[in-house]
């Protein structure tokens, strides 16, 4: 079954460090049952964006970011433009998100898909609108 995944998550891929249930549960289906993913269009530039931050950081050589991306472009993954506006909105107001992490939710809500996420804020959001998580377990 599809879910959608966030940059944070995808991002976790990159440090041996970061790895957590989350973002191993979401590799797992990934790369190993091949499910497939979904993602706002923005993921995109999340992903990169926080790879040249690394970089800058020293945390990630530019090799690294490289050989990183080339495995993301193994994902079977389809990042959606349709984002729907009025709904977005309403969940970053009703859950003092940011228009960005609203894209996810919204994206899951619309496609009734589990979510992916490392971001606590979305995750409680998440949580609260019904939408279900990957690699966490139901309260």
């Amino acid at each position: 079954m599809a879910f959608v995944l966030d940059a944070s998550v995808t991002i976790a891929w990159a440090f041996e460090a970061e790895a957590n249930p989350v973002s191993q549960e979401a590799w797992r289906r990934c790369f190993e049952l091949y499910e497939d993913v979904e993602a706002p269009s923005l993921w995109w530039f999340e992903v990169r964006n926080s790879l040249l931050v690394s970089e800058r950081r020293q945390r990630i050589t530019p090799a690294r970011t490289a050989g990183f991306l080339k495995a993301l472009a193994n994902l079977p993954m389809s990042l959606d433009r349709q984002i729907g506006e009025a709904a977005l909105l309403s969940l970053a107001r009703d859950h003092v998100l940011t228009a960005y992490d609203a894209a996810y939710l919204e994206l899951a809500q619309r496609k009734r898909l589990s979510l992916a996420t490392l971001d606590k804020a979305l995750a409680a959001a998440a949580r609260a609108s019904g939408v279900p998580l990957i690699g966490v377990t139901p309260t």
